[in-house]
């Protein structure tokens, strides 16, 4: 159940030179709810996601994650708040040299003082959570692309955060694994309360697990509703995007032989 905004962002603007990639975006992610960024490429939702977890300083406007706003914040401030987030990368990011077990204990290490016995213990919870108690000593080499997947998110879910982030979690994946996975981020929702903020472009994928949707593109947002809300939106490029049209541009002869010119 919703207790408020666990997410706030206002009024966010980025530049990578001069060209602006992110144009005045407004989000609110509630407490509790798993919010899907859905666009196509270039459309900024990576960009957005960098902002989200602190990685990156936007231009000009505000984030606030659990209240507190991180572009005003110190590096202490937030390698504090860090210890309530979660990320589970794209392609899993999981440290070769390492036993799966040593990988999810990585942010107990670094966040705490507990004893090695209570941190293998901590570490085997959640390897059952994801559903891979009794793989804690073998080499991310010998997982299959979902257990990486599920082993990731459990090094991500170690610590109990409050927020929990994914980037593209079914890239790349079977459509079978890809739909545990799916049940996996609804059980994180239900059962821990988390509030989950998954970028994805993966349209099954987003239908069955959002809450709410945004739609980016081209730097701004198109529409944030629910499932239904997406689906049946009247904006053109939103139904372009769920339909995979490509979109037609414009081409301005001047502008383009001034970017090719350098001019």
């Amino acid at each position: 159940m919703s207790t408020g905004a666990a997410i706030e962002v206002d009024e966010l603007v980025t530049h990578y030179g001069s060209r602006r990639i992110l144009d005045r975006v407004d989000l609110r992610v509630e407490s509790g709810e798993i919010m899907v960024i859905m666009g196509g490429s270039g459309s900024g939702k990576s960009t957005l996601l960098r902002h989200l977890l602190g990685l990156q300083r936007p231009t000009s406007g505000s984030i606030r994650l659990l209240g507190m706003d991180i572009t005003e914040s110190s590096a202490a401030e937030l390698q504090a708040l860090r210890r309530n987030m979660g990320v589970s990368f794209q392609g899993g990011a999981l440290l070769s040299s390492m036993t799966v077990a040593e990988n999810v204990m990585l942010p107990l290490r670094e966040h705490t003082a507990l004893d090695e016995q209570t941190m293998q213990i901590i570490a085997r919870m959640k390897l059952e959570v994801v559903n891979l108690g009794g793989f804690g000593e073998l080499k991310p080499a010998q997982l299959s692309g979902g257990m990486i997947k599920r082993a990731a998110l459990a090094r991500a879910i170690v610590m109990d955060p409050k927020l929990l982030f994914f980037d593209e979690p079914s890239a790349g994946l079977d459509p079978v694994v890809a739909a545990d996975l799916d049940e996996l981020i609804i059980k994180l929702r239900d059962t821990m309360q988390m509030t989950i903020v998954v970028v994805t472009h993966e349209l099954d994928s987003a239908f069955k697990i959002a809450d709410r949707i945004t739609v980016l593109d081209h730097g701004r947002i198109l529409l944030t509703g629910s499932v239904e809300e997406v689906r049946s939106s009247s904006i053109q490029r939103v139904q372009d995007l769920l339909n995979r049209r490509p979109r037609e541009e414009e081409i301005d002869p001047d502008d383009y032989l001034r970017r090719l010119t350098g001019g």
